[in-house]
C-alpha cells in the first residue's frame, strides 16, 4: 500500500502540523519539489506528494537503473500480461455512501483554479465488448457528490461518447493512490483494445515476480493496490470545467466537460490521498516517461543505433527531448529529428547527440551543442506543425518545431573528440 511506499525513502519529508487542503499543501509540494512529502493532516487525513518526482526514485522501486525505465516500459507495452482476479482487496474493508467529496483531502493547489481537483485520479470502464481501459483524467470537485471530468479524445472520451449519444451512462470506477507501475501504464497511449492493467501486470511480473491482481468490483476490475476506489457514472451532461495548471505550470482554459456523479466510496483502514502537484517534477514523470519508448521506437525505425532518449525537466518533459544515437550516415541525424516528432506529436524541441554524450546531463547536452552544431546547416525548423494544445505559445496548437544536429560529421569525427587521459 502507499503507506509502506513512502515509508520506504529516506528523503522524505514529513509536515505534522494541520494543514489546509486549499493552497497549503502546494505551497510546500512546490518547496521540495524533488522529495516525497507526507501531510499527517490535511483537514482530518493524510496526504502524500512527489512520491514518484524523480528517475531514480522510480528505478530504485521497479529495481532496474535509471536509463532501463524507457526499455522496462517498452517491453510492457509490447508484451502486455493477463492479471489475475482475486476475491478481496484491502479498500473493500471500508464502503459507504455516506460521503461528501467537500470533506475529502482534494486540494486546491493554485489560486485560479476552477475548484479542487483529483489530479492523480485514473479512471477504469469496460466497453460492452468486454475492454478495459484505464487512464488519467483530471476531475473538478463541483459539490458533495458531483464533479466535471476532463475527457480528452480518446479511449475513454469514445467509450463516454457512445453511452451519450444514446442517452446512457457510463460505469466506471475512479482509483487514487497507486504504485508506480500503475500509474506508468495509466499514462500510455495504446491502441484501443490492449487494456492498461495488462501493461501494469507484465511491469509487476518483471519487477515483482508476479502478475498483477484486481477484484471485481460490480463488473469492472480494480486493482488491489490502491487506497481510495469510487464507483461512478459519467453523464451526457456537460458543464464548465477549469481553469487548471497543466504540466507546463500555466493556466488550461474552461472547456465544456462531462459531469461525473460519484456514488459509492471504498478506501483502505488509515488511508493517504495522493496528491499530485499539477506542473511538479512528479507530473512530469508520470506524463513524460511513458513517451520516451514511442520516441524510442519511432527513431529506431530510421536509425539502426538509438542509446537513449529523455523528455528534459526544463522542457516539462513534454516539449523537449534529447535523442542519443551512433550516426552510420550524415544524414541520420536529421532523419532522427524527423522520427522523434513522428513517435511524440506534442514535441516541440529535440536534439539528437552522438553516444558518448550523457543526455541526463544538461551540461553535457549543451557542450555537444556548443561544439559540434551550426545553426545554418545542423538546425531543422519545421513551421505550422501540430503541436501541444498544452504550449501557451502555440496558436489553436500550430508550433513550430525545430531540431538540433548536435552530432559529429562523420568524416571529421576525430576533430570533435573530447581529451581525455
Amino acid at each position: 500500500m502507499l503507506r509502506e511506499i513512502v515509508e520506504r525513502f529516506e528523503d522524505k519529508i514529513i509536515i505534522e502540523e494541520p494543514m489546509s487542503k486549499e493552497l497549503e499543501v502546494t505551497r510546500y509540494l512546490l518547496k521540495y519539489r524533488d522529495r516525497p512529502v507526507l501531510f499527517r493532516d490535511v483537514d482530518g487525513w493524510e496526504v502524500a506528494g512527489n512520491i514518484w518526482s524523480t528517475r531514480e526514485r522510480i528505478a530504485d522501486y521497479l529495481g532496474i537503473g535509471k536509463g532501463d525505465i524507457l526499455h522496462f516500459m517498452a517491453d510492457a507495452m509490447e508484451n502486455p500480461s493477463p492479471y489475475r482476479t482475486v476475491e478481496r482487496a484491502p479498500f473493500m474493508r471500508n464502503s459507504t455512501g455516506d460521503f461528501s467529496l467537500l470533506e475529502l483531502p482534494v486540494p486546491k493547489y493554485y489560486p485560479k483554479d476552477g475548484g479542487q481537483y483529483f489530479t492523480s485520479a485514473m479512471v477504469i470502464a469496460r466497453d460492452e465488448d468486454g475492454f478495459v481501459n484505464t487512464s488519467f483524467h483530471r476531475i473538478m470537485v463541483r459539490d458533495e457528490k458531483t464533479a466535471a471530468i476532463r475527457l480528452v479524445p480518446r479511449h475513454l472520451y469514445a467509450m463516454w461518447k457512445d453511452k451519450a449519444e444514446r442517452g446512457e451512462e457510463l460505469d466506471v470506477r475512479i482509483v487514487v493512490g497507486n504504485p508506480i507501475h500503475l500509474l506508468l501504464s495509466g499514462a500510455t497511449s495504446t491502441a484501443y483494445g490492449i487494456s492498461e492493467l495488462e501493461i501494469a501486470s507484465r511491469m509487476s511480473e518483471r519487477a515483482f515476480g508476479r502478475p498483477l491482481e484486481v477484484v471485481d468490483l460490480n463488473g469492472i476490475p480494480v486493482p488491489v493496490e490502491t487506497e481510495f476506489v469510487f464507483e461512478a457514472r459519467i453523464t451526457p451532461e456537460l458543464v464548465d470545467e477549469g481553469p487548471f495548471v497543466d504540466i507546463t505550470g500555466t493556466y488550461d482554459y474552461v472547456r465544456k466537460q462531462p459531469v461525473v456523479v460519484f456514488e459509492r466510496m471504498y478506501h483502505v483502514d488509515k488511508p493517504i490521498f495522493y496528491a499530485l502537484l499539477p506542473g511538479g517534477y512528479e507530473h512530469f514523470m508520470l506524463m513524460g516517461l511513458p513517451k520516451e519508448p514511442q520516441i524510442y521506437a519511432s527513431v529506431k525505425r530510421v536509425v539502426p543505433k538509438v542509446h537513449g532518449v529523455r523528455l528534459t525537466e526544463g522542457g516539462a518533459m513534454w516539449l523537449h527531448a534529447v535523442v542519443s544515437i551512433t550516426k552510420q550516415h550524415d544524414g541520420d541525424g536529421k532523419n532522427a529529428i524527423l522520427a522523434a516528432f513522428a513517435g511524440h506529436p506534442s514535441l516541440k524541441h529535440v536534439v539528437v547527440v552522438d553516444e558518448d554524450i550523457d543526455i541526463y546531463d544538461d551540461r553535457d547536452v549543451e557542450w555537444a551543442i556548443a561544439t559540434r552544431f551550426q545553426a545554418d546547416r545542423d538546425l531543422v525548423v519545421v513551421p505550422n506543425a501540430r503541436g501541444s494544445s498544452l504550449d501557451p505559445s502555440a496558436t489553436k496548437s500550430l508550433t513550430a518545431k525545430w531540431g538540433i544536429d548536435a552530432t559529429k560529421p562523420l568524416d571529421r569525427k576525430e576533430e570533435f573528440e573530447r581529451a581525455k587521459v
